[in-house]
This record gives structure tokens, C-alpha cells and sequence, in this order.
């Protein structure tokens, strides 16, 4: 029989084959929602992400990418394939890692090393049997799977995690043996590497910690334990404060000191403090060499390890200084570098101590002092002026402030969980009571729950299925039917537990190791991120560290089943092999109920849409875009596919920012140069980053140009001052403003389309309103005013309409985005959801003949809630299309459209939606009333359903989402009903409506 050794390398192997071929067997083909689209695109062409990047991912994601030959359709599947590699090595390493534990658990001894003693023939049975199905059971997690076929970072994030707690258990095997610090070297490396991915791996250092104590400790005691914890957490600190943003930051000390005190040229600061550096370094090894300091001299290789992980960050400046076309930051020197570093531009969470939600702030201090290179004088020059900090007074401020956020919303989803009273001081015990009930019941949880217990649907604020669940058939299809209503039968979570229990009482260390693993990589997670109580999305994987740390447990239960099984079955052999067999349940379970969800291979919906709304826009287009779900997946297609590089697409958040409106004044591939007219200073961070309305009788309206001059010039006509004493601030008088219009000229341009002769104005006049102004509204208006109707101006149709700055009377819809024209529609109403003026030929080109629409016809692939939100888009054209048709009496047409829209988006494959019901004139105008009333039926029975589970449950409020789309579906329902005369359908919508609208 072969040797254990042999066999541990051979089944562990085999898992890494089964995990690895699953994730590529259900890998997204292309770029995924959310940060997806930006890693990849920066991975391949190696570009500046949002902050504070991940180097270490981008490198390796780039050399995957070479692997596509020039092909870039190969591009995202090969860096999702990074994502699907990382998470079969860390299934390899869980696996390792269970098998070494286990086999301390059956060899035991104070001492014993399991590498070095042969297990007898059922003992490898089950500490191989053990580490397949805790390795197994992690893979097929949900949260981890989830993340394992996409090109995000968490991945490789608990691929470091699992690497580096292999090789402290492969130290702790050979911790004896001459030259075994070099398993502590590797830690070191790794977890420098790992900096270039994510933080979450240094939270396994205090478990690492224990390892390494009662390795070295005969007889480890509670002083020790608490010594121990507190030098852990010291050297997480010192990484996390000392070596991450502090090096940079006493460097960005050293050049601006040197620059600006002592005269030196640009970068002197930095070259005397890298010299300086590396002498202490030096002088440390020396030190250890001439004390013979054992430790010492390991202490100083890991830090020089951890730097050389951590020089991964080099390439953030180096890239930054090539001004790539996705330069997040512009960290190009030391300075930008180190803002970039601690994510300034986020803002921060109070955590041990701060201000609770009522409070006021009472004064005002300056903030940190931010420098900008002025080549003119070869100096720092202090951006002016400086970001304020609140200060509140010190009855505001409370310890642990969970209960933090003064945003109207969260005040609001506050009182969901807890019983406060705005302007009241929350009480510590309330403080608490949300911690508990939400960041850790609902945060953490339910998500742990969700990868061993069951999960309820795919609908955000979805709970946990369990074995006293209700059956599938008594729930609304939405949730009983839906490939992501998964219930494991907690087989998985009652297989840890026994694992728990039975290394808890043969090896309370390791035990207790472990425990430390998942308490800091779960609990201790939600407390440092004091999560506020809204997200725009689930949070499961930040939390992988720990269903990773269970997982160990759910392996270890295999033994605890056999130790069970002692009492019935005599028989060593048969007794080893029945627990693997029981507890390969858990894996089995797992896989067979999340494929169906977690199978992406043919989706491509993201980079579809991302295609579509680019092909929406004429030429040398500039495009209004919100960012994430609309930007990054847009990124994608440009920088990896080249896909219409003509147009420009604009951020409407990151035009907030100064660094990203420099970038937008510089050409991009084929596009030119933005037209924006007012100078670098008049964007500077700090300057005009809000404009208030300060009225003025005087003035009636303002023209945008010389809106844009005054401003420009700082004038003394727009000058307010904020507060007594302090200094002025550019304001705006009047919220109309007006933009003169060369009519002759903009006819020759031939965009007035026939039938809208008499819609040509000679003055486009708006509102603003009475908000502030803010730079992103202050750029729009300068290449409004700049352009000149040069380039096409486009505004995507899924930016919040609080951004199109009552605009809308002058858009043209041409697709999925909405054109800026001197044509005045005059059939727009201001409280209509339909923007912008139909363009038939052009919509009907795109939407019919142009756009791609793979995968959306398939009932076999699963879209999630992000998913469906761009379908519902295309939907809403296709019906403003038909609707067009229709008021022209174009009833061919009409029907056309919306039977088009029926056979790419059937109901099977894309449910319904409350865009679906517009469909309906049409299609009973063309003879279709079958299939309009099934479209009305389908709806009002989903939303009823839906309305009324919601109505009998105790946390239905945490649904509120939910339940207004059902509303606003049953509003549409009866508009469509009452449109084509159907009453009985109509009345029955509105009783529905009047039913439950007042929940």
C-alpha cells in the first residue's frame, strides 16, 4: 500500500483537479458586474484602480492575459481563470491543512509530528476521507464558489490565507529541524504579496501566533496566551500602521522637507530616506550577526520579506506616471501615493470611539495638509484650502459608536433594528443591540448560515433556509422556484459542529487555534468595518476567511462520526469507512444544490449591455455614465476589446475630483480632449467643490457661458462668504440658467430630424433648482456651454435622474442612452419616467438589429437580481419604442417591436417586470391579447404573492425594495390595463395596490 505521504499528495491533488474543473466548468465568460470589469481591464493593460489597488493581482492577472495570444475575447475568462486557479490551490491547502490536523488528532502524543509516523490503514481512510470533505465542502461554499469565477481579488485573498497557515503548520512539523525559519520567511513573503491583494490575510497572524507558542512552549500558560495575542496584534499593527501607509508617509515627510526647506530638486526626499532605510536595515543585520541573535536575524529577514511582497505597489506610481487611461488617484509621487494608500477619498468609519448619529458638530478643525508639485517653483505647494474635520462635543461621543451614520436613510433602516428617536443619544445598550441584531446577526450570520445551512433566494436581505423551513411549493415561485433557494439541511454546519466538539476534547490548542482563525476573520471583520445599515449590495464574501476556518471543522467531524460510530461498529475499517460516506453528504449536498446558481459559463450580459449602451451613442460621443455596475463593465470593452474607444465616457461621480477631470482634458485613444474650458485651478480639490444657491432678485436667469467665465474668474459677483469671517465661496444667483442657441448653425449640422423642425429653440432653458451645485453639475455645465454641439452629449438612461439636471425636456432617446439636443420636446411632463424624445429610426436600428442580447433567451441560465437590472432597461426602450409607433398609428411597427421584445427576453428565461406591462397597448393593438393578458395575469399573480409572503413576515421591512417594485409593477399593470380599456384587470391591480401600499 503506498505511503501516506504518497497518498496525501495524490487525493489532495485530485480534490485541487474536482474544484479546479468545476470553476472553470461554471466560469463567467466575460466580465462580471461590480469591480470585475475595472481588475480585468487593469490586468491587462496593468492601469491605476480604485484605491488602494491590488498590484499583486493586476501582475499575475497581466501574465494570465498574455496567455490570450492577441486574442482579447480570451482576456476576461483567462483572469477569471486567475480567480478559479487561486481557488482550487486554496481547496489544495484546506485540504493539506486538514489532513495534517486530523492526523494529530489520531496519532496523538504531546509531541508527535504526523509527517513522521506511518497511520495504519483505516487511520488514512479517515484523515484523507476528512480532508476531502472539509476541502470539498468549502469549495462548493457559496460565498467562496461565488467569488471563485470572477476576476476579483478575494479569491486570491484566501489563497494567501490558506497558504500561509499550510506553512505554519509545515514549520510547526519540522520546527526542530536545522534551518526551519524558513517556513517563517515564506509566511513573510506571502504576506507581503498578499498586501498587493487584500488586508483580510493579516488577520490570520494571531493565530499564527498560537502556533508558534505552544510549538515552542512545553507548558504554555495564560500570561503566555495574552503575551502572545498582544505581540500578534503588534506586528499586524506595525504592518498595517507602520510599513503600509507609514513608510510611504515618512518618506512623503522626508521629500517635502528636503524640496521645500533645504532646496533640493524633486525626489531628493525620497532618495535620502530609501538611503537611510536600507542603512537601519543593514544595521539591524549586523546587530543580529554580532550578537548571534537567532532571532533577531529571522525578525529582520521577514521584514525585508514582507517588503519584497509589498514592492508589488511599485508598479501603482510607476503605471500612475505613464498617465494610463484608468488612473484612479493619479498617485504618480510619493504624496498622491499615500492618499492613495489609506483610501482618503472614502472617507472613515468611526470605530472604538466617535461621534453617535444625532450629533452636531460644534467646530470645525483643519484636516491634513494635501501637496501638489508646482514645476515652476520646484516646490510642494499646499492645496488651499484644506479639508475641514468636524468636531463634536464631547457629550456627542460615545465608545464603540455602531449607531454612527447621519444620512436620512440609515436614520431610517436604524429604526428597523433598533428603538431610537432622532435627536435623542442613543444609550450604549441600543448600541449593542445593533451590533448584535444587524452587523452581527444580519452581517455575518446569515451569511455564515448561507454556505452551511441554506439560503432563501438570490433577492438582497434574503434569510436562511433550514430544515423547519417551508417546503419550496408554499413559497412564491420568485423564492420556491429560484436556482438560488438552497437548503443544505445544515448537514454541513452539523458535521463542524461535531468537528468542534471532538478537537475541542482531544486537542483544546489546535482547537483553539482555529477557533482564533474564525473569530478574526468573521467577527472581528464586522467590528472593524461597522458596516452602516444599508448596502448596495450583499457583503458574504468579505467573510470567506471564516467559512474557509469552518470548513476545517466540517473535515474534522469525519473523525468526530467515526468516534460516534464506535459504540455500534466494532470494526475499525468499516466503521472509518461509513463516516466518510456520511460525511461526504456534506460536499455532495453543497455542489448538487448551488451548481444551477453559481453556473455562469453563459452569461454575458454585463459585457453586452456595456457594448450596447457604447453603440447606443453616434461617434465621437461623450457619454454620461454612473460608476460601477454602468462604468466598469464599459472600461472593459474599451481597454481590453478596444471596443468604440471614440467615445468618451465620462463618471459622473469622479468628476467630483480634480485628478479625473486633468485626465479627461488629455486624449483617449480615439478621442479627443473633453471640452471643458475653465482652467486646472478652478478644479483644484478644494476649489468650487460645491456651489450654493445664494439668490439674487436681480438676476432672473443666468447664461452658461458667462456662468462658466465668472466662475472662472472668481468674480466678485458670485463671491459668498460661508461663515462670519471666513472666506468667500463661488454661489450661483438664480437656479434658471439659459444656453443662446446658433440655430442656423445647428441645422446644418442635419441632426434635426423630420417632424421636429418647430422643436428647435434658439435658447435651451432649465432649471437647476436650489441644490448646490456640485463640480460634477459645474463640469457638465462647461462642456455644455464649451462644446458647442461640436460632439454628441449623451447621458446613460440608468444615471439617477437627479443627475440629468432637469435636462430631460431636451434628450432624444437613441437607444440606451439619451442625446442632449436644442430640441425641446413638447410632450415631456416633469413627472414622467419617460425621458427624452424617441428617435425611431436610430432606436429601431440599435434595439431590433444592432445591440446583442446573448444568453437572455436561454430559461437554463441564471440571472440574479444585478443581473435583471439591465434586461428591465432594455424593456423599458423597447416599449418607449412601440409606445412611439403606436401614437403614430403604426400598429405594424408597434406589434413588431414588442413581439421582438418577447422572443429575446421570454418570461422563462427573463421574468416579467414592471417595464413589461408598456408592452401591452401594443401588442392588443396588434391582435396579440393572449399574450398582453398573460403579461398582466403573470405580474399582478407574481406581485400578489410576493406582497402577501412579505406581508405575514416579521422582517418583511427589511424588504422594502422588494415590495415597491411589486407596487410600482401593479401600477403599471393597472396603467396598461386602463390604456387598452381592460377594467376588471385594472380594478383588481388597484385593489392590490390599496391593499398593501399602506404597509
Amino acid at each position: 500500500m503506498p505511503s501516506f505521504k504518497t497518498l496525501n499528495n495524490l487525493v489532495g491533488w485530485l480534490v485541487f483537479a474536482i474544484a479546479a474543473v468545476t470553476y472553470l466548468a461554471t466560469l463567467e465568460p466575460t466580465a462580471s458586474f461590480w469591480d470585475c470589469g475595472e481588475f480585468i481591464a487593469c490586468s491587462y493593460k496593468l492601469l491605476v484602480p480604485h484605491p488602494p489597488g491590488a498590484p499583486t493581482f493586476l501582475l499575475l492577472g497581466r501574465i494570465m492575459s498574455l496567455l490570450s495570444f492577441g486574442d482579447v475575447t480570451k482576456v476576461a475568462p483567462l483572469v477569471n481563470a486567475l480567480s478559479g486557479l487561486s481557488s482550487a490551490f486554496t481547496v489544495l491547502f484546506l485540504f493539506w491543512i486538514i489532513t495534517r490536523l486530523a492526523g494529530k488528532l489520531l496519532l496523538r502524543g504531546t509531541d508527535i509530528v504526523a509527517e513522521h509516523i506511518e497511520p495504519t490503514g483505516y487511520q488514512k481512510l479517515l484523515i484523507l476521507g476528512s480532508g476531502v470533505v472539509g476541502a470539498l465542502s468549502f469549495a462548493f461554499s457559496d460565498s467562496f464558489w461565488f467569488n471563485a469565477v470572477e476576476g476579483e481579488v478575494y479569491a486570491m485573498s484566501t489563497l494567501c490565507t490558506a497558504a500561509v497557515v499550510w506553512i505554519m503548520l509545515k514549520w510547526e512539523a519540522h520546527a526542530n529541524e536545522p534551518g526551519s525559519d524558513k517556513w517563517l520567511i515564506l509566511i513573510a513573503y506571502v504576506i507581503g504579496l498578499s498586501i498587493g491583494v487584500h488586508l483580510l490575510n493579516l488577520l490570520t497572524l494571531p493565530a499564527l501566533g498560537f502556533i508558534y507558542y505552544y510549538r515552542r512552549t512545553q507548558n504554555p500558560t495564560m500570561k503566555g496566551g495574552l503575551l502572545v495575542l498582544a505581540i500578534s496584534f503588534a506586528i499586524v499593527g506595525i504592518i498595517l500602521v507602520g510599513i503600509i501607509p507609514g513608510l510611504p508617509s515618512l518618506a512623503g515627510g522626508f521629500e517635502v522637507f528636503f524640496v521645500n526647506s533645504i532646496g533640493l530638486p524633486f525626489n531628493s526626499g525620497l532618495l535620502i530616506f530609501l538611503a537611510l532605510f536600507v542603512g537601519l536595515i543593514y544595521f539591524g543585520f549586523k546587530l543580529s550577526y554580532t550578537n548571534g541573535s537567532r532571532l533577531l536575524n529571522t525578525a529582520m529577514l521577514c521584514l525585508v520579506f514582507i517588503l519584497i511582497g509589498y514592492s508589488s505597489y511599485l508598479v501603482v506610481p510607476i503605471r500612475s506616471s505613464f498617465h494610463p487611461t484608468i488612473n484612479e488617484n493619479n498617485p504618480e509621487d510619493v504624496l498622491s501615493f499615500v492618499s492613495y494608500l489609506k483610501r482618503e477619498q472614502y472617507g472613515s468609519r468611526p470605530l472604538l470611539y466617535g461621534p453617535q448619529f444625532n450629533a452636531q458638530p460644534v467646530d470645525q478643525k483643519d484636516g491634513a495638509p494635501r501637496y501638489t508639485r508646482d514645476p515652476q517653483s520646484g516646490t510642494y505647494k499646499e492645496v488651499l484650502p484644506r479639508a475641514k474635520e468636524p468636531i463634536y462635543a464631547d457629550a456627542d461621543m460615545m465608545l464603540l459608536p455602531r449607531l454612527y451614520s447621519y444620512e436620512p436613510s440609515h436614520v431610517n433602516e436604524y429604526k428597523k433594528w433598533v428603538d431610537i428617536q432622532e435627536g435623542v443619544k442613543p444609550t450604549m445598550g441600543q448600541n449593542l443591540s445593533f451590533l448584535f441584531r444587524y452587523q452581527m446577526g444580519h452581517m455575518f450570520w446569515r451569511y455564515f448560515m448561507w454556505n452551511y445551512v441554506g439560503r432563501e433566494s438570490d433577492i438582497q436581505q434574503a434569510g436562511v433556509v433550514t430544515p423547519l423551513s417551508p417546503a419550496k411549493t408554499t413559497l412564491p415561485p420568485r423564492i420556491g422556484e429560484s436556482p438560488a433557494n438552497n437548503n443544505f439541511f445544515a448537514i454541513p454546519l452539523i458535521l463542524g459542529l461535531i468537528g468542534l466538539f471532538f478537537q475541542s476534547k482531544r486537542d483544546s490548542r489546535d482547537a483553539f487555534v482555529v477557533g482564533l482563525l474564525f473569530l478574526l476573520t468573521g467577527l472581528a471583520i464586522v467590528l472593524y468595518l461597522n458596516q452602516p445599515p444599508r448596502e448596495p449590495r450583499e457583503r458574504d464574501y468579505t467573510f470567506t476567511g471564516a467559512t474557509f476556518a469552518f470548513a476545517i471543522w466540517i473535515g474534522l467531524g469525519v473523525l468526530g462520526l467515526a468516534e460516534l460510530l464506535r459504540k455500534v461498529l466494532k470494526a475499525d475499517g468499516l466503521r472509518a469507512a461509513l463516516a466518510v460516506l456520511l460525511g461526504v453528504l456534506s460536499p455532495a449536498l453543497l455542489v448538487a444544490q448551488g451548481w444551477d446558481d453559481h453556473d455562469r459559463s453563459n452569461r454575458y450580459n454585463s459585457v453586452d449591455s456595456a457594448k450596447n449602451l457604447l453603440d447606443s451613442c453616434s461617434p465621437n460621443a461623450i457619454l454620461f455614465t454612473n460608476g460601477d455596475n454602468d462604468t466598469f463593465p464599459l472600461w472593459y470593452a474599451q481597454e481590453v476589446e478596444g471596443y468604440r474607444t471614440d467615445v468618451r465616457v465620462a463618471v459622473l461621480s469622479y468628476l467630483n475630483t480634480d485628478w479625473y477631470i486633468q485626465q479627461m482634458k488629455r486624449r483617449s485613444y480615439l478621442s479627443e480632449p473633453l471640452p471643458i474650458s475653465m482652467s486646472d485651478k478652478s478644479y483644484t480639490q478644494g476649489t468650487n467643490d460645491y456651489l450654493p444657491f445664494a439668490a439674487n432678485p436681480a438676476v432672473q436667469s443666468v447664461n452658461v457661458k458667462e456662468f462658466i467665465q465668472l466662475v472662472e474668474q472668481n468674480n466678485p459677483l458670485l463671491q459668498v462668504q460661508y461663515s462670519e469671517g471666513g472666506a468667500s465661496m463661488m454661489s450661483f444667483p438664480t437656479p434658471n440658467f439659459y444656453l443662446p442657441v446658433d440655430t442656423a448653425a445647428f441645422k446644418a449640422t442635419g441632426l434635426v430630424t423630420k417632424g421636429r423642425e418647430k422643436q428647435l429653440v434658439s435658447r435651451m432653458e432649465w432649471s437647476m433648482g436650489k441644490r448646490a451645485i456640485e463640480k460634477k453639475n459645474l463640469v457638465i455645465l462647461d462642456m455644455i456651454a464649451t462644446n458647442n454641439w461640436k460632439r454628441p452629449i449623451y447621458f446613460s438612461s440608468t444615471v439617477a435622474p437627479s443627475d440629468y439636471m432637469n435636462l430631460q425636456p431636451y434628450f432624444q432617446m437613441e437607444g440606451l442612452a439619451y442625446r442632449l439636443l436644442p430640441l425641446k420636446d413638447p410632450n415631456y411632463e416633469p413627472r414622467s419616467a419617460d425621458e427624452g424624445y424617441v428617435h425611431q429610426d436610430l432606436a429601431y436600428e440599435r434595439l431590433m438589429k444592432k445591440f446583442s442580447y446573448r444568453g437572455l433567451q436561454n430559461p437554463d441560465i441564471f440571472y440574479d437580481e444585478n443581473n435583471l437590472r439591465f434586461p428591465s432597461n432594455y424593456r423599458d426602450k423597447f416599449a418607449r419604442l412601440a409606445q412611439s409607433y403606436l401614437e403614430q398609428d403604426n400598429v405594424a411597427k408597434a406589434k413588431e417591436v414588442a413581439l421582438k421584445s418577447l422572443e429575446l427576453m421570454p418570461d422563462k428565461a427573463v421574468p416579467y417586470d414592471y417595464y413589461s406591462p408598456l408592452l401591452v397597448p401594443a401588442l392588443v393593438a396588434g391582435g396579440e391579447q393572449a399574450k398582453a393578458n398573460d403579461i398582466l395575469d403573470t405580474i399582478t399573480r407574481r406581485s400578489e404573492q410576493m406582497l402577501a409572503y412579505y406581508a405575514n413576515r416579521r422582517d418583511g421591512a427589511l424588504f422594502e425594495d422588494d415590495q415597491r417594485m411589486h407596487l410600482i409593477s401593479l401600477q403599471s399593470v393597472y396603467r396598461a390595463a386602463e390604456q387598452v380599456g381592460d377594467k376588471a384587470r385594472a380594478e383588481k391591480a388597484i385593489g392590490l395596490m390599496n391593499q398593501y401600499y399602506p404597509r
